[in-house]
């Protein structure tokens, strides 16, 4: 099979593979959507000649298959799995880390945080930006039936991680949170905290992300870019002086991060998705004087995965209105070029 390998500056190629054969415990999945992720970026960017040694080839001696927003149909199964657990023709989404399965954060459903190490598929295991991906039965997350391909794939990593970042700072349909970048995550948790009940102000220095946060709903949209805009005086003036409830960094940017930190009201809760870079804190006032609680939240659980399909379904949210692009694998390189603008929604492979 023919898939995407993220060769370093920039740059990327077509390899071929074997098509994969399940082993025991594991399944093979038909690719039917596979997302594109701001984390995906950072391999894309990494050095030429320096992306083995920044990813590590986990179990693998050679290139890696990119791609960890995984949404496809179930093809094979090896031997020791029941028909109770995974069946071929089931419409599957991927938990795109695998762990030694047995310590506590496995069996809890967090295999990322694994202390025996962790395979993260698209980086240190074979991803799915491919026709097909082998993966352990464990990964495997079902999707409903109401959702489409693509919703499953913006599931898997993005709109999962929005979600899985609202849940731990307990939102509620009585706050007001601040949410700084309207990339994929951003824009996802700006969708997912309306249909909370929230009231959400958004914060982007790109117009066409704020234009888009606008249509997923956002109250408020501020560009921390403008000349005569200071973002942590403005979400105090759009909160009576108080401050928001809760705010979600999901940009990385230092400035952001601490914007977030100062614009969380007393007694608030500041929550950091974004992964990379620095930020420094003067600890009294800005988080001990205020009472502050700051939360990191990493992705999601297994069953964190099913609690966002499940509330995406029920609720009839329009995720696949995150994907401002659409492509077929052949289109790799001019997708990857656009998306490392960082000016658009999310973009996603179809296949037939």
């Amino acid at each position: 099979m023919r898939a995407v390998v993220f060769t370093g500056d920039r740059e990327l190629e077509f390899l071929e593979f074997d098509d994969p054969s399940p082993a025991p415990r594991e399944a093979v999945i038909e690719m039917k959507a596979s997302g594109m992720c701001g984390s995906d970026l950072k391999m894309y960017r990494a050095p030429k000649g320096g992306i083995t040694a920044m990813l590590g080839l986990g179990d693998l001696d050679g290139p890696v298959i990119a791609g960890h927003e995984p949404c496809g149909v179930v093809v094979a199964v090896g031997s020791g799995v029941g028909e109770d657990e995974v069946r071929v023709g089931q419409r599957v989404m991927v938990h795109h880390y695998k762990g030694c399965g047995t310590c506590n954060h496995c069996r809890g459903g967090w295999q990322q945080l694994c202390r025996e190490g962790v395979t993260v598929y698209g980086a240190t295991g074979h991803g799915a930006h491919a026709p097909y991906m082998k993966i352990p039965v464990s990964t495997l997350v079902a999707l409903p039936e109401e959702l489409s391909f693509e919703t499953g794939a913006a599931i898997s990593c993005g709109t999962g991680t929005a979600y899985g970042a609202l849940r731990r700072i307990n939102l509620s349909g009585n706050d007001t949170i601040a949410i700084f970048g309207q990339g994929p995550v951003g824009l996802s948790a700006t969708q997912l905290a309306g249909a909370m009940g929230a009231r959400v102000i958004a914060l982007d220095i790109g117009s066409e992300r704020r234009a888009l946060a606008k249509e997923f709903g956002a109250d408020e949209v501020i560009d921390p870019s403008a000349n005569d805009v200071d973002p942590v005086a403005a979400i105090h003036e759009l909160t009576h002086g108080q401050g928001a409830d809760l705010t979600l960094d999901c940009s990385g940017i230092p400035d952001a991060r601490i914007a977030a930190v100062r614009s969380a009201k007393t007694w608030g809760t500041a929550c950091f998705v974004g992964e990379g870079n620095d930020v420094t804190i003067d600890v009294s006032p800005d988080m001990i004087r205020k009472q502050l609680t700051i939360v990191a939240s990493w992705t999601f659980s297994a069953m964190g995965q099913a609690d966002c399909a499940r509330f995406v379904a029920d609720r009839k949210i329009d995720v696949d209105h995150l994907f401002s692009h659409r492509y077929v694998l052949d289109q790799a390189d001019e997708a990857y070029k656009l998306f490392d603008t960082q000016t658009t929604g999310k973009g996603v492979f179809l296949f037939d």
